[in-house]
């Protein structure tokens, strides 16, 4: 539980100091996810209904955790640089900024998304049989979105001080609050669907409040009230677009993948969502762990970024990079063999089952290419580029993933929906390795050589002003 050197010449016990604490976070917190789908999916008479009611619901959901990323992943690269560069003071004000840009997120995102709950839902997959469910799951996980976003958010910045255990044990407490809430609210309450998301959002205030706690009492750098500054916020904003870009798409590609199914499937259309809610269900045990080794290495990547330490960088990134194949290697290789029972928690329509075990197998076959992406991408957040994060971000999802599962279903049928995924992903990761390859070592020279040095040279005569002001000055 004690705070991690970051600036420790041993890389290797570093980077598993944090990734290991945020990988179990990740995994926990997609295994509450899915503890939800499967009581769903058995509650009696309504369980298939259920969990295509949660499947349309759970993109949304996605996108709502999101803006919890938006300045939590954002801000946190920033404040570990501070932390790097030695200036503290600057700490303070970027973690106060984004204290109250979470909260004001926060309050608008529930008004949005209570205010348009139909429309989205039925323009997002719900079907006439499904809508109620839908929309009595949403409604709660709406209005618990008032302390989920700044309780993800703000955790991100006890990371960035290094206080990585602490950060997996605010994770665990959600978890195991929902997993044994589940079964009470859903089965003993019989509230069903809304059981689930009454146990959800109680879990998450208890995230809320261990954190707030722990940010206001046993942190380095402790939150507090002040007044915001646009400017520091804006800097979190657009630091922040390329994991928001990430995981709002995420959820708006279930979305876009919900809808043609829904359309192309016919008559089978709710049968098709419980397939892709299954099959997404054991993919984010894939991609969600795999963004906690990503982007839990980010306060190491970042602090030695602003030490100016280029061995730390590039050894630290090294690592990453290979912890991230070898767990989307185990993760494909346990697709192979597992992918049966797992589906056997949701359903035991032999249909169902058949079709689901099939498309996880199909999304699998590009998780080992997607370490890539996800290891480049989030190192180029962590170094403070935003534009080279963003913009593969947006190629991955939307011209490769979008304009697969657009195109492949209208000629192969709709079962071709599933093969965008794997499309999207090799095309990405084959895209970010070139790019990172050219880039990443200019960055890293830049950064050493110093933004003054190269002021200088493109700007000769600003420095004879600076200089000669300088002289007055004196």
């Amino acid at each position: 539980m004690k705070a991690v050197n970051l600036g420790n010449p041993k890389v290797l016990s570093t980077v598993l100091k944090l990734i290991i604490p945020a990988t179990i976070a990740q995994f926990i917190n997609v295994l509450y996810s899915i503890v939800d789908r499967m009581y769903v999916g058995n509650i009696e008479g309504i369980g298939e209904l259920a969990l295509a009611a949660v499947g349309v619901c759970a993109p949304i959901t996605t996108i709502i955790s999101s803006f919890a990323f938006l300045i939590g992943t954002g801000g946190a690269p920033l404040f570990a640089m501070a932390l790097g560069e030695g200036r503290e003071d600057n700490a303070k004000k970027i973690l106060s900024n984004a204290a109250a840009a979470l909260a004001a997120v926060a309050v608008i995102v529930a008004a949005l998304f209570l205010a348009l709950h139909r429309p989205l839902l039925y323009a997002f997959g719900a079907s006439d049989r499904t809508y109620e469910f839908a929309r009595q799951y949403l409604m709660i996980y709406a209005a618990g979105a008032l302390f989920s976003i700044p309780g993800t958010g703000l955790n991100q910045y006890i990371t960035a001080q290094g206080y990585s255990g602490i950060a997996m044990t605010s994770t665990i407490i959600g978890a195991v609050a929902n997993i044994a809430l589940d079964p009470l609210f859903i089965f003993v309450f019989r509230m069903n669907v809304a059981g689930a998301a009454v146990a959800t959002i109680i879990s998450q205030l208890c995230t809320f409040i261990f954190v707030v706690v722990f940010l206001r009492k046993g942190a380095r750098i402790k939150v507090t009230l002040s007044r915001p500054e646009l400017k520091i916020i804006g800097r979190i904003l657009k630091l922040g677009l390329s994991p928001f870009i990430i995981m709002a798409s995420d959820g708006l590609i279930i979305i876009i993948q919900n809808a043609v199914l829904q359309q192309l499937g016919g008559a089978d259309g709710d049968m098709w969502i419980n397939v892709a809610t299954i099959t997404q269900a054991f993919f984010s045990l894939t991609s969600m762990p795999l963004l906690g080794i990503s982007e839990g290495s980010q306060p190491v990547l970042s602090y030695a970024y602003g030490a100016k330490n280029e061995r730390l960088v590039k050894r630290a990134e090294l690592w990453v990079t290979i912890c991230c194949l070898i767990f989307t290697t185990v993760m494909t290789v346990i697709s192979i063999f597992c992918a049966q029972p797992f589906v056997g928690l949701f359903t035991g329509n032999a249909e169902i089952t058949e079709k689901a075990v099939w498309g996880i197998r199909v999304f699998m076959t590009g998780a080992i290419p997607m370490a890539f992406q996800y290891a480049f991408v989030d190192c180029f957040t962590a170094l403070g580029q935003p534009k080279y994060a963003i913009t593969l971000s947006l190629v991955r999802k939307v011209v490769f993933f979008l304009g697969s599962i657009i195109v492949l279903p209208l000629i192969f049928g709709v079962q071709a929906t599933f093969y965008a995924e794997p499309v999207a992903d090799i095309a990405a990761a084959i895209l970010s390795t070139t790019v990172f390859a050219i880039v990443f070592p200019k960055v890293i020279r830049r950064r050493v050589n110093g933004e003054d040095s190269l002021k200088k040279r493109r700007f000769p005569h600003r420095r004879r002003k600076e200089q000669d002001a300088d002289g007055a000055g004196k």
